[in-house]
């Protein structure tokens, strides 16, 4: 019985390291159904030990605080460009 338990173990082995990661679902079900094979449990334990991607940060600027003419960062409530000095 504990032999069972053991291979069990080892079987889900990718899905137990996995199972904080964004893509947890994907790496069981990679693991589930292609674990099997000795490549399918290889690649979902790869998948589960590689780090997550840095998320995107956008800034969403304030529209109009660039220069058009010439694409400088400006404070919205400026008359005037610093880097060309246009009136804006």
């Amino acid at each position: 019985m504990m032999f069972l338990l053991l291979c069990g173990l080892i079987y889900f082995l990718p899905a137990i390291v996995g199972r904080n990661k964004r893509d947890a679902a994907a790496i069981f079900v990679v693991n589930f159904l292609l674990g099997w094979t000795v490549m399918g449990w290889f690649i979902a334990l790869i998948w589960a030990c590689m780090a997550d991607p840095a998320p995107v940060m956008v800034y969403a600027g304030v529209p109009g605080a660039y220069c058009t003419r010439c694409g400088a960062a400006r404070f919205p409530t400026a008359n005037f460009c610093a880097g060309c000095g246009r009136r804006v």
